[in-house]
């Protein structure tokens, strides 16, 4: 009964001391000539000793999942394309469903400002004035109220030449 397992205790063994020696061999023949460069951490991109970079937006995450939703929308849109004569009437209203709730989500996530990758624009204080014309008042836009720069922030260029 206990001879059954004998192979697979061997393998076990065979595996423990395989893995036992590749240690062994690697402590006695591998060159130990560390330098500051060697046991500093790696981070692909990021200059050692320079500040965290920013989180990414979530616009991007946002992006992200339109892509997801249309991706998951061209995988069932090509096979329903390939029988939909097939389906009749069932597969037009299942479809039909399908593209409703896609399209539904992406409007949730254009109307959550996915697509909005430009610089942030924030609302000018406005004045209202008086005037004999308009007793109401007259929206006017504060002198200067025009904004200078671009409003992108480069994030990550610490220690990176100028282009």
């Amino acid at each position: 009964m206990l001879g059954q397992y004998l192979p697979i205790f061997a393998l076990l063994v065979l595996a423990f001391l395989f893995a036992a020696l590749s240690f062994v061999a690697s402590r006695l023949l591998a060159p130990n000539r560390s330098t500051s460069a060697k046991s500093a951490p790696y981070e692909c991109g990021i200059v050692p000793g320079s500040d965290n970079p920013e989180r990414f937006p979530v616009r991007f995450f946002l992006v992200a999942m339109i892509f997801i939703v249309f991706d998951i929308e061209i995988i069932f849109l090509y096979p329903w394309a390939m029988i939909f004569r097939e389906l009749g009437a069932y597969g037009m209203v299942a479809i039909g469903i399908f593209s409703f709730l896609v399209f539904e989500s992406f409007v949730y996530l254009i109307g959550n400002g996915a697509l909005d990758w430009g610089p942030i624009k924030k609302a000018n204080p406005v004045t209202m004035l008086e005037s004999p014309e308009h007793p109401g008042g007259v929206t006017v836009a504060p002198v200067g109220a025009r904004r200078t720069g671009t409003g992108v922030r480069r994030v990550g260029t610490e220690g990176r030449e100028a282009a």
